[in-house]
């Protein structure tokens, strides 16, 4: 096969991950197929081609490129594996917080002689915790993207089953298929349904299996090289505390709701897609908007835009942020903010999580 000389194989061997001999083989071959479509405007539908569009054909990085998203590994078609698009240039209001979870998740997948050159173990599990709306799901694909690492994507309630032994199975392959395909992250969404604390009488025989299995797999990841795990919660008061316990667990991270400077990053990220008015002031949207998490930002504006259109305009105005303003308010309270606030502070102590220790929001 003519290859350019932008086709870095090497770069490309890097990325596919669980690729087989035949994917391999699938991959070049649609690659060759991107390349001829480019130079069919240059053959004659009868004729015979040119020598010298052969002599030029050539399969260029791109070709390569576009074929990577057309071609699905045998390996992962099992269970649903993806690499987002999301990118930190996506999230804003992180903080302090961004550079924590690049040492916690990138640095590992991408620089892991320098942890064994320190003689220093990485995380194996960080968890995220925070009220609804505050971007967890959206941090955990960023860093997927970042790292080139294949996402695996699993929903709490989804992993139980009524059949005994199912739930248990449903973990195991999950950690199963994130070695087959590593460098992997598995990020556990709602991880409060599947994983509250055991003994006490609302918890079934069930969830106290899955728990277990867990962390039968948690404590098996020295074998899975290149994997990291991250969960995500709005409960973490009532997880299992044995799953907080250094060694499997071991970032616990807030994100709570953004401040000012957090939600004009937010405002401007959302500000590139919509056609805003030179009168929009984001910095005095950011001011009114205390209390606002992502997601009512992104309701925020699309309930701006929505106005602008039934007036039929083509931009949006300040006057129609601020009439959005008066529909869509913050979901977050003051009260459910100290609620993980006194969770956050519990858990730099090392203090076991009880559930009757903390007073929920209201």
């Amino acid at each position: 096969m003519p290859i350019a000389e932008d086709v870095n194989l090497e770069s490309m061997a890097d990325r596919m991950h669980g690729f087989v001999g035949a994917d391999i083989s699938a991959l070049c071959k649609e690659a060759a197929m991107r390349a001829l479509r480019r130079y069919l405007p240059d053959m004659a539908s009868e004729d015979e081609i040119p020598k010298e569009v052969i002599d030029k054909m050539l399969v260029v990085g791109s070709d390569f490129e576009d074929a990577l998203k057309e071609i699905e590994p045998s390996s992962m078609r099992e269970v649903l594996v993806e690499v987002p698009h999301v990118t930190w240039n996506d999230l804003g209001g992180l903080g302090t917080l961004k550079q924590e979870l690049i040492e916690a998740i990138e640095w590992p997948l991408m620089r892991p002689e320098k942890f064994r050159q320190m003689g220093i173990r990485p995380p194996r599990g960080i968890l995220l915790y925070g009220p609804p709306g505050t971007g967890k799901t959206m941090i955990a694909q960023a860093v997927a993207n970042e790292t080139n690492a294949n996402f695996i994507s699993v929903r709490g309630p989804q992993m139980l089953s009524k059949w005994v032994g199912e739930s248990e199975k449903a973990i195991r392959e999950i950690f199963r298929k994130a070695r087959q395909v590593s460098p992997a992250i598995i990020f556990f969404d709602e991880l409060d349904a599947i994983a509250p604390m055991r003994g006490l009488e609302e918890s079934s025989h069930v969830m106290e299996r899955v728990v277990n299995q867990l962390l039968a797999e948690l404590d098996g990841l020295d074998s899975l090289k290149d994997v990291v795990v991250i969960a995500a919660t709005n409960r973490p008061d009532i997880l299992d505390p044995a799953l907080l316990r250094s060694g499997r667990f071991d970032r616990l991270l807030l994100i709570g709701p953004p401040d000012k400077l957090g939600r004009y990053e937010i405002l401007k990220i959302h500000a590139k897609r919509i056609p805003n008015s030179e009168d929009v002031n984001l910095e005095e949207l950011a001011e009114l908007t205390e209390g606002y998490v992502g997601s009512d930002l992104d309701s925020l504006c699309c309930e701006a835009a929505m106005l602008a259109m039934r007036e039929n305009l083509d931009r949006v105005d300040m006057s129609h942020y601020l009439e959005a303003l008066k529909k869509v308010r913050p979901s977050v309270e003051e009260s459910m903010v100290s609620y993980y606030e006194r969770i956050s502070e519990r858990f730099k102590g090392g203090v076991k999580i009880e559930p009757s220790s903390l007073i929920g929001y209201r």
